[in-house]
């Protein structure tokens, strides 16, 4: 969907727009902070100013408090072999609360996307093979189909499965499907596919507005006083769902989310007082999820979509990638800084080659 000019259908509560395929960034830059920024000042007619992700301090103001999103990418990507021959694909998204009625008693039962999903029925076992392609020897490493949900999967991995370490062994960085990898995502993808502060495990998309930022530029941030905050949103399924038959066009799947202790009192602390900037769509929905939930304590679970004609409860600023028309990402900007001003922001930055998506450039809204 993403490589054609003809599939960019107009979306309600956001825009469509011609995006030329070799506009979408397969790699990142040579530096995490050397992207080129587009910088917005809604306050001034909108009207963008070009420079760099390296000159981020500048653009900001002592007093400022940065927020970031800390979740890690997960090597969620499993390649397997079906019984009667033929590769098949294991995505996991989430293991299952204790709660949940198919969380099974051994804690091993995950959602999960699965490919070819016509041909994995419930009870059918798939054999894991390493990143090679290759069953490794000994005692074959298999995961069950339990029943199929509502375009997903829920799955059983073996019984008492350390289910990181068996990532770590088995899994791939799950890539978006708009960054071509026919191989598979490379060492190169492992490392860059991951911000320089992820630390809580549970995401199987980045965060990539955090992708830009370097220890150094943190470091010359915290210089120019401005404090460093963390949530974590672990990033769900939408990157990898997104124009399905039937899924509606700003639909975001349940994502969960935790405003941990520091962040809520630096937060209470700077309101009215201080801007805060939030890097990533996936920060602003930690936050304003939290404001509209009265800011609880511990794992929340989130389906907020921030779409044209909400108001912002928290966030002053944004720090954000180019996002797929049509989809709730670039609804979330369109509703910050106004259809329009985004609108003609997106169409400089195709006029100026910009690079998009998860490994491209970056906007700043002021």
């Amino acid at each position: 969907m993403e490589g054609s000019r003809d599939a960019h259908a107009t979306t309600e509560g956001s825009f469509s727009y011609d995006l030329p395929p070799e506009l979408i960034a397969q790699h990142p830059a040579p530096e995490r902070d050397g992207a080129r920024l587009m910088v917005i000042d809604r306050g001034s007619g909108g009207l963008p100013v070009h420079s760099t992700v390296q000159a981020l301090p500048s653009w900001l103001r002592s007093g400022d408090l940065l927020v970031v999103n800390r979740s890690r990418v997960i090597p969620a990507r499993l390649h397997a072999r079906r019984a009667g021959g033929g590769a098949a694909e294991i995505l996991l998204i989430a293991s299952l609360d204790a709660s949940d009625p198919d969380a099974g008693d051994d804690g091993t039962r995950w959602r999960a996307l699965v490919r070819p999903a016509r041909r994995l029925r419930a009870g059918s076992i798939l054999t894991l093979v390493d990143r090679e392609g290759e069953t490794p020897t000994g005692k074959p490493v298999e995961v069950g189909i339990v029943r199929h949900l509502e375009g997903q999967a829920i799955v059983a991995l073996p019984a008492g499965t350390d289910a990181m370490a068996l990532l770590d062994r088995f899994g791939e960085t799950p890539l978006p499907p708009y960054i071509r990898r026919p191989q598979g995502a490379s060492e190169e993808d492992r490392v860059r596919y991951q911000t320089v502060f992820a630390a809580e495990p549970g995401s199987i998309a980045a965060p990539t507005a955090g992708l830009h930022l370097t220890e150094r530029l943190l470091a010359e941030l915290r210089a120019s006083e401005i404090e460093i905050a963390e949530v974590v949103l672990h990033v769900g399924p939408a990157t990898f769902l997104a124009g399905r038959p039937g899924r509606a066009p700003l639909a975001v799947e349940p994502e969960r989310y935790e405003i941990p202790t520091a962040t809520r009192q630096l937060l209470r602390a700077a309101a009215g007082n201080r801007r805060v900037v939030a890097v990533g769509t996936t920060t602003t929905r930690a936050l304003e999820s939290a404001a509209r939930a009265g800011w609880p304590e511990g794992m929340q679970e989130t389906s907020l979509v921030l779409s044209p004609g909400v108001r912002f409860a928290v966030v002053g600023a944004l720090l954000t990638n180019m996002h797929l028309p049509g989809s709730s990402l670039l609804a979330l900007v369109s509703a910050f800084a106004g259809t329009d001003v985004v609108r003609r922001a997106y169409e400089e930055a195709v006029a100026r080659r910009y690079r998009f998506y998860s490994y491209g450039d970056a906007m700043l809204l002021l």
